[in-house]
């Protein structure tokens, strides 16, 4: 098989590119207008990287079994339209990864929050009881070399379903077409506004997501949301509901315990999204005792509360997260708040997103950052101008969080200087962008923060 990739530099693509390219039997090439690093540097290792970068026509020739279109490739697309005139098959890369899975049992893990943590939680699980499993997961888990992996011998199959749009010729969700015999939802919290202009077509998303079920399949779902539990309700009467909500839980010397089981994740929002994982296990047969067994080693998804530093010295600590949407930031801060009930809580975050930066949007950030001791929210104005965004200003934000913790920063510089102005004894530091603060190395500032 002769596979060619338009785009290959996407998060999600590349690392299918390297997982289609370990096959036996496949051939992968790629282009793409430009690829900037973790993706640049995995695709060379792979001898993935294209040679120059752009888009090249005369490369899409009838040799080509398949293309795989991402996200970012545009409708005009010269290789695209190259390939259409040609008459090839064309799949999106959910579209690919159904089409490689058909025939085994598929988990896919949405919803608005948690879905990266809940699907790493499973692999975790499922690589510590030797079940083998393809899968596709929004970040870099420890003890799995990539993100991305199809096999011929796995059964099991486990998506991060994402929401938002398939390529530039699909508008349907991503997570539409996985079709999965086990859905998770963790929760519907209004994103993705550029697609999604109203809440209700957002929450009908979800809803459809529900109804591609396949036949006699699960719905694993958090009942602590209205909108999921009206979901549910509506559900085929084939589909077998599994509600959950936060477990009873002690926490002992800042060690979270779930009966009588130690972990190492802390904060409410991860209990959910352990037990969303435990449920949704428990439908291929993984004993409650193999999962507790497994899951106490687990540590995180990589920049999803992730440890940073320690100054034992000035009794600090230092975590990053991906938080950047209300429901993410609120948990969150409210885990660290939690876990760290005497320190001062200082917590800082980037508006980034197409949604936190559009001004309808940001009234649903009131009271995220309530329960931080000192709260600093970033933007850069720049970008709101390059997503052509009607402009804020720094006021606008800070009544839109609606407390009086909160200080707003345009400068990235300023920013960096008032942090760096702050004692950290005592404290607890939390970081969270899914961007970088404009060029900030958000875990190298932090660790001089506190030492």
């Amino acid at each position: 098989m002769n596979i060619h990739f338009i785009a290959i530099g996407g998060a999600a693509m590349h690392n299918l590119a390297i997982a289609v390219s370990q096959k036996q039997g496949y051939q992968v090439t790629g282009s793409d207008d430009e690829i900037f690093d973790p993706a640049r540097t995995h695709l060379e290792q792979h001898g993935l990287l294209p040679a120059q970068m752009g888009w090249h026509p005369e490369r899409i020739t009838r040799e080509l079994d398949a293309i795989i279109l991402g996200m970012h490739a545009r409708e005009d697309n010269p290789e695209l339209l190259r390939a259409r005139e040609l008459g090839l098959k064309i799949y999106s890369f959910p579209e690919y990864l159904y089409e490689q899975t058909r025939d085994k049992t598929r988990i896919v893990v949405g919803g608005s929050h948690g879905k990266t943590t809940t699907t790493a939680m499973i692999l975790h699980v499922l690589r510590l009881i030797n079940i083998e499993a393809d899968y596709m997961v929004g970040a870099q888990i420890e003890g799995f070399d990539n993100m991305v992996r199809l096999t011929d011998t796995a059964k099991v199959a486990v998506f991060e379903g994402d929401e938002y749009l398939t390529s530039a010729l699909d508008h349907r969700s991503k997570f539409h077409l996985y079709k999965p015999d086990i859905a998770i939802l963790t929760g519907i919290e209004w994103d993705h506004i550029n697609v999604f202009p109203t809440f209700e077509q957002y929450v009908g998303t979800f809803r459809r997501f529900v109804e591609l079920i396949e036949p006699n399949g699960t719905f694993v779902y958090y009942d602590g949301d209205e909108t999921l539990k009206t979901i549910a309700e509506a559900a085929r009467a084939d589909i077998r509901l599994l509600p959950y909500n936060t477990p009873k839980y002690t926490i002992s010397d800042g060690v979270w315990e779930v009966g009588g089981h130690r972990l190492k994740i802390f904060g409410q929002h991860n209990l959910q999204n352990m037990t969303a994982a435990r449920l949704a296990l428990t439908r291929i047969g993984v004993t409650d005792e193999q999962f507790f067994e497994a899951i106490s080693s687990f540590h995180g998804a990589d920049n999803r509360l992730e440890f940073v530093a320690e100054n034992k010295d000035r009794c600090a600590v230092a975590y990053k997260d991906f938080a950047h949407a209300p429901s993410k930031l609120r948990a969150t801060i409210n885990a660290v708040r939690e876990q760290y009930p005497k320190k001062r809580l200082i917590a800082c975050m980037e508006l980034h997103t197409f949604s936190s930066l559009d001004a309808r949007f940001l009234p649903q950030y009131k009271d995220t950052m309530a329960k931080a001791d000192v709260a600093f929210v970033y933007f850069n104005p720049k970008v709101i101008e390059h997503k052509k965004l009607t402009p804020l200003s720094a006021e606008d934000v800070r009544l839109a969080f609606g407390t009086d913790n909160v200080r707003v920063f345009t400068d990235s510089h300023e920013l960096q200087a008032a942090l760096s102005l702050l004692s950290y004894d005592n404290s607890a530091l939390l970081m969270m962008s899914s961007g970088t603060f404009d060029g900030i190395d958000i875990k190298r500032f932090e660790q001089q923060l506190i030492s």
